[in-house]
């Protein structure tokens, strides 16, 4: 069996006990703790740990690499190691799949991946891992209801009416006026009393057609019509 600690800090984080010699002065207590001096310890200074996964890290790659089962690894917290709760629940069930015992000074001295904290702690990580998907999912549809808001196009097809213009975050919706002047048609002959098959039928006697040059069907008036409303409703 061979003791290892891992020791991460990024550019911002060189004090408040996060440097990498306060880590390595938890990893060493706590291996003497344990009743063991010899320590192998693996160093990734200005590296980010939100980012960059663990095996992608130069010492925590090459550290992956050499970890067997029946070895200890030992970190001071788990940020030092996991990127989220997601990350530590997938790495966490790996180092205990693989017979590699995981010790996070900040929870103690055992394994949690074998001693009877490990229970809790893995009910905790599903319990973050949860709270963080349910977090980055509000955050991204408030993100695209912002948005949509502002005129920004959020993916797919552009409704009809309107065109992409840029790309990426930068994507925004403009009017086409060709086919703003269908919707407006369109509006009209709803005012005068027809209803969307009536209209869908005068636009073909017309020679309006859909992008595609089809005839328009009677869903796509009616979603045209519901959007009308909800503009003059505005």
């Amino acid at each position: 069996m061979t003791t290892y600690g891992y020791v991460r800090v990024s550019t911002a984080e060189q004090t408040d006990g996060s440097s990498l010699a306060d880590q390595e002065r938890v990893i060493r207590g706590c291996a003497m703790m344990r009743g063991t001096d010899e320590v192998t310890i693996f160093s990734d200074p200005d590296v980010s740990g939100y980012s960059i996964p663990l095996a992608e890290r130069p010492a925590g790659g090459r550290m992956m690499a050499v970890l067997r089962r029946g070895d200890v690894l030992i970190v001071s917290k788990m940020d030092r190691i996991f990127r989220n709760g997601a990350d530590a629940m997938t790495c966490a069930q790996k180092f205990r799949h693989l017979g590699i015992g995981l010790i996070i000074c900040s929870m103690g001295y055992e394994p949690v991946t074998e001693s009877a904290t490990g229970k809790m702690f893995f009910g905790m990580l599903a319990l973050v891992a949860e709270f963080e998907r349910d977090c980055i999912m509000e955050r991204t549809a408030d993100g695209r209801r912002g948005k949509k808001a502002k005129g920004g196009h959020v993916g797919g097809a552009a409704p009809y009416g309107y065109q992409v213009s840029g790309d990426g975050k930068a994507a925004m919706l403009v009017e086409y006026l060709p086919e703003q002047k269908i919707i407006r048609l369109i509006g009209d002959l709803y005012k005068l009393g027809l209803g969307p098959t009536a209209i869908a039928r005068r636009l073909l006697d017309d020679g309006l057609t859909n992008r595609e040059g089809k005839p328009f069907a009677k869903m796509t008036i009616q979603r045209i019509l519901g959007r009308v409303q909800m503009g003059e409703a505005a």
